[in-house]
């Protein structure tokens, strides 16, 4: 007989389950260090629900207040680090490809957001509803749609909560999001807005226009935002050597990484790196484009 609240194991002959691709967990499950003296890197999207507790998440070592109704969107391949007394919540977890088909921007969903009113209720219940049916059907693929439909649903939610307009234009925002793709997928190769220009056909002083209408930074220090920031995080919650991270972000010579960092930062790589397990009281990186902190400048 299987003990109460154990799954079966799966008949002989069948293949064990695959991975969940949609999951909620404790906030302390996301960290093996229940102190979280270092920032975490994450391989899987998030959405944090705080439900007890104040206190600062750090999301790409950026201070955020949090406190119970804050919600924090958190993409795969950004660092977070929680701290506060007894700070709980309901963490969503999902890999890409459970969103694949649907209709449904994630990176529509503000980075932060305080909820308050209707909308914290409505938010609450699908976060809730959500997490009791990845536990009741967990492993059960019958139940993947179901599960698939209502992250889509919560994650539509999020991107219609109102918020703080945009400045720029729909054609400078436009042309802004194209060239943060383009970053994303480039930035280890080249930093030079010249080679993002060709590859979008448009010229430097129109990325550098859109650019200043969205993050109020030239194209070149978007670029050289998204270098740092990677650095950061694989500094402070790896154990990389510093030489191997210069030369994965395209540095030839470990000097011309520690010049550029410190530029960028204010502090040398191996300071940076010493300092990791210490609560971060501001942004020690530059300020990210909107879309590089989850999508928007709504809800921070």
């Amino acid at each position: 007989m299987v003990p109460s609240g154990q799954l079966s194991p799966a008949p002989p002959g069948n293949p064990p389950a695959a991975p969940a691709e949609i999951d909620t967990v404790c906030l302390g499950d996301l960290a093996s260090d229940p102190g979280w003296r270092r920032p975490v890197l994450l391989e899987r999207d998030l959405l944090v629900l705080i439900t007890g507790g104040h206190g600062t998440a750090e999301l790409d070592f950026r201070a955020l207040p949090a406190r119970p109704g804050t919600l924090l969107r958190v993409r795969a391949g950004q660092v977070l680090r929680c701290s506060g007394p007894q700070l709980d919540a309901t963490v969503v977890r999902w890999d890409a490809a459970a969103l694949a088909g649907l209709d449904v921007d994630p990176d529509a969903v503000p980075a932060r957001f305080q909820l308050a009113g209707e909308d914290e209720d409505a938010v609450i219940n699908e976060v809730s509803q959500l997490a009791v049916d990845c536990q009741r059907h967990h492993g059960v693929a019958a139940a993947r749609g179901l599960l698939r439909h209502q992250l889509a649903v919560l994650l539509l939610r999020l991107s219609l909560l109102p918020g703080r307009p945009d400045t720029a234009t729909p054609a400078e925002a436009a042309t802004f999001h194209r060239l943060c793709r383009e970053v994303e997928r480039g930035y280890q190769h080249t930093r030079r807005v010249e080679d993002y220009a060709t590859r979008l056909g448009c010229s430097v002083r129109t990325l550098t226009r859109a650019c200043l209408s969205v993050t109020g930074r030239s194209a070149k220090q978007v670029v050289d935002d998204r270098v740092a920031l990677q650095a950061s995080r694989l500094l402070a919650a790896t154990d990389e050597p510093i030489a191997r991270i210069g030369r994965r972000l395209g540095f030839s010579e470990p000097t011309n990484f520690g010049r550029f960092f410190t530029r960028e930062v204010g502090v040398s790589p191996g300071a940076f790196r010493a300092a990791r397990e210490q609560p971060v009281p501001g942004a020690l990186v530059r300020p990210r484009p909107p879309a590089d902190a989850g999508g928007g400048r709504r809800g921070a």
